[in-house]
């Protein structure tokens, strides 16, 4: 049986074992999130990503995997040691 997580930002983030692996994706595609947010660190303009890389994507869909990279570094905890 398959098994799909939506993830906030309006349910554009799903997670489902069947697709990339558990990777997140932008809803209803294969697209991950990170292959979206490389393009982005690349400062390439989001009508360019829509335009020459994922045709199937929206703005809010763009916008949604940044959001989803900020909830995960706000949610994650960081354990720093201290040196010996």
């Amino acid at each position: 049986m398959s098994r799909i997580v939506y993830i906030g930002c309006m349910n554009r983030i799903q997670v489902s074992p069947e697709i990339h692996f558990g990777k997140p994706c932008v809803a209803g595609t294969r697209i991950p999130v990170q292959a979206v947010l490389e393009l982005v660190r690349e400062a390439i303009p989001f009508e360019s990503i829509i335009r020459d890389y994922y045709p199937d994507l929206k703005m809010e869909d763009i916008q949604a995997c940044i959001q989803y990279a900020i909830d995960v570094v706000q949610t994650e905890d960081i354990h720093v040691g201290v040196p010996s």
